[in-house]
């Protein structure tokens, strides 16, 4: 493979998404903020190659990906005063693939233009595990022709490559899958717990449900979690909060053509703050499936 690649961000779906890259034969140059963090062994153990500094990683890339935690992270990260385009060389392609929002990618993606690089939103959904099966779902912003050129890459990570329009439109796609997920999450606890009163067993209505009109993801992933009460992160409570936070600022504009009124977001809100506060805040650090503490 000739193309030559940095991933910054070696956390739980970044560090698999690089080991993806190295397994399909290509050259990666991981980095990561905190050095210790233990995820970044995911990346190392298949041959990945872990860089120095930021410069180190991206000075002879052909493609950036990034794969971060809020909107001031991949702004500092990618366009900070010390930021990865600063490094990059001409026409470099950066891809970011974190949840920010519409407008947050618009503006990486003008800044990283002016510099004379190229840039893709493409955030993703599948979770820690699409993220190691290498199954995850892109939705991606950006030229045509810059997705075109890198689709094997994206192809070593994800099973579903859906190009949704210009700069900005991943991401707006990708906040309508989040407002989806945050909601069934409440209907999958609820539901868990009717199953529990009428001495329903759990597998039973991830087999019978997960099979008709009521299956989805997170039943078939996450519902026995739920009723077992496994807590592991895969996706944690403050990543859906953070994501959850850019759904309400749709709603909050006062420039929409019509208003958005969002109740059962704001539930789930209400749901997720209540366990992330928990365990002095580490309820924060648990996975999604978490939610049922709320209910407790």
């Amino acid at each position: 493979m000739t193309q030559k690649i940095a991933f910054l961000g070696l956390g739980v779906m970044g560090g698999a998404m690089a080991a993806n890259l190295v397994k399909r034969g290509y050259s990666v140059l991981g980095w990561n903020r905190t050095k210790e963090r233990p995820t970044i062994s995911t990346f190392t153990s298949v041959g990945g190659t872990l860089a120095n500094s930021l410069e180190d990683a991206v000075s002879f890339a052909d493609v950036v990906f990034s794969c971060l935690g809020d909107v001031p992270d991949v702004n500092e990260v990618l366009i900070g005063d010390q930021g990865a385009m600063h490094f990059a060389k001409a026409n470099t392609l950066f891809i970011d693939t974190s949840t920010i929002g519409s407008d947050a990618a618009k503006n990486i993606g003008n800044a990283l233009m002016h510099d004379g690089l190229r840039f893709l939103d493409a955030p993703v959904s599948g979770g820690d595990v699409g993220a190691r099966n290498g199954t995850l779902t892109f939705m991606v912003g950006g030229n045509p022709e810059d997705l075109q050129e890198c689709l094997p890459l994206f192809e070593a990570m994800g099973s579903n490559i859906k190009h949704c329009g210009a700069i900005g439109s991943g991401q707006a796609v990708k906040l309508c899958n989040q407002t989806l997920v945050s909601v069934y999450m409440l209907a999958l606890c609820e539901t868990m717990q009717i199953a529990e009163k009428m001495g329903v067993d759990p597998q039973l209505v991830v087999d019978v449900c997960g099979s008709g009109a009521a299956g989805s993801w997170a039943l078939n992933n996450l519902g026995l979690k739920v009723a077992k009460g496994d807590y592991q992160a895969g996706f944690a409570i403050k990543h859906m909060l953070k994501d959850l936070r850019l759904v309400q600022e749709i709603s909050d504009r006062q420039n929409l053509d019509f208003p958005v009124d969002l109740p059962a977001i704001a539930l789930a809100m209400q749901n997720f703050y209540k366990v992330s506060q928990l365990d002095d805040g580490q309820g924060a650090e648990q996975g999604t499936q978490a939610m049922i503490r709320a209910y407790l």
